[in-house]
């Protein structure tokens, strides 16, 4: 078995356990956590044995002149969860009324909504490694991986009650001309649907960019909607794009939400909450105090920035950074490469510019900058704040 090199198992929600080892598994840390948050509510059985199996890697590795046995790895499971706090900026609810798996996870804001609803969360999945940290940083629980392998639905539980999907917008081939569940092959909305079809939860919630609607001349959403309501038989209202700047928070972001109801829920109305129109700027959720230098940006990436900008100006387009004025709103909040420089904020308070070196050698002498974690926290309506 190739082990990767040193993955830490040493702290789970602000518990420390001073083991440092490596990964012999995929899947092993995503087990193992996901059978911690599940001990106390039968759910737990489905990670049981990979995390027995995990902590026997980590103690083998550790004590490879111990013979660590399956019994002595589920005793040392056993300690850790008679020390087990849920330390995490945001745990789940004392007195849970429902669960519900949390798919394409992200960060984390399905589960932060879900909740704060009275959901417990008792799967959860998502690919991007730098994701993945910081979900594990709100939740104390690290994400399974890739969705689409047979091996990670494996470990999804049966009798949840909700099921929640922020999968990403695919064209379906129409193989069979049907617009049906075999024609969204290739798709990962085919292994939401496959999902769907072998746990049957009596509720679905989906969300996706707002270009749903016109993808592929519309073909994309129609043949969504045909599977969920016709193959599936759920009770599937007109899809609804909502925008997170009429419900109180300072961003500009629309995205399509679709929800359905097993037909035997008996559900046959669902009206979408409506809009609070509650004003929230920028300036409402600012830190106070002024941000870590090291969220400035240096002199030569501003200078990428308008050249860019600059670039597509020429061209007529209106690609480019943008700064965002105290009394405006973010546009939407993306990660990565992908088009992050379009909230760039700048911070008046500043007394003098800043002059300091990280450990990439980047010099900052700009006070204008990007947003903050505290700041994307509040951005994407995650009302607390990590630790």
């Amino acid at each position: 078995m190739q082990l990767k090199e040193k993955i830490s198992i040493e702290e789970v929600n602000g518990q420390t356990f001073k083991i440092r080892t490596v990964e012999p598994s995929e899947h092993g840390l995503a087990a193992f956590t996901h059978y911690i948050h599940n001990n106390q509510n039968g759910v737990s059985q489905f990670y049981r044995n990979d995390a027995i199996q995990h902590v026997r890697d980590v103690l083998n590795y550790k004590f490879p002149q111990e013979e660590i046995t399956s019994k002595v790895a589920e005793e040392a499971l056993q300690y850790m969860l008679f020390d087990f706090r849920n330390n995490v900026p945001f745990p789940d609810p004392e007195q849970p009324t429902f669960r519900f798996i949390d798919l394409f996870a992200g960060i984390g804001g399905f589960r932060i909504a879900m909740q704060s609803l009275g959901g417990k969360c008792v799967f959860t999945s998502e690919w991007d490694e730098q994701a993945k940290k910081t979900y594990k940083a709100n939740f104390g629980e690290v994400p399974f991986g890739d969705i689409t392998q047979e091996e990670t639905k494996e470990f999804i539980p049966d009798n949840f009650d909700v099921l929640c999907a922020g999968f990403p917008c695919q064209a379906f081939s129409i193989a069979g001309k049907r617009g049906g569940f075999e024609d969204t092959r290739g798709t990962l909305f085919f292994d939401v649907a496959e999902i769907i079809r072998r746990k049957r939860p009596r509720a679905i919630f989906l969300e996706n960019v707002k270009g749903l609607f016109n993808h592929d001349k519309g073909k994309t959403l129609t043949t969504i909607l045909n599977v969920l309501r016709n193959d599936l038989g759920y009770f599937v209202p007109e899809p609804k794009v909502v925008n997170a700047k009429n419900f109180g928070v300072a961003q500009n972001r629309e995205r399509v939400y679709i929800v359905g109801f097993r037909d035997d829920q008996n559900i046959d109305d669902f009206q979408y909450p409506e809009a609070t129109n509650t004003e929230i700027r920028f300036n409402d959720i600012k830190e106070e105090e002024v941000v870590s230098v090291k969220y400035y940006l240096s002199d030569t990436y501003l200078n990428t920035l308008i050249k860019h900008k600059a670039r597509h100006a020429a061209k007529g387009n209106g690609f480019g950074y943008e700064i965002i004025p105290d009394d405006g709103i973010a546009n939407a909040v993306v990660c990565g490469g992908m088009g992050r420089e379009r909230n760039l904020v700048y911070d008046h308070r500043l007394e003098e510019f800043y002059l300091g070196v990280t450990l990439s050698g980047q010099a900052f002498r700009s006070n204008l900058f990007v947003r903050s974690s505290l700041k994307g926290f509040s951005l994407q309506s995650l009302t607390q704040k990590a630790a």
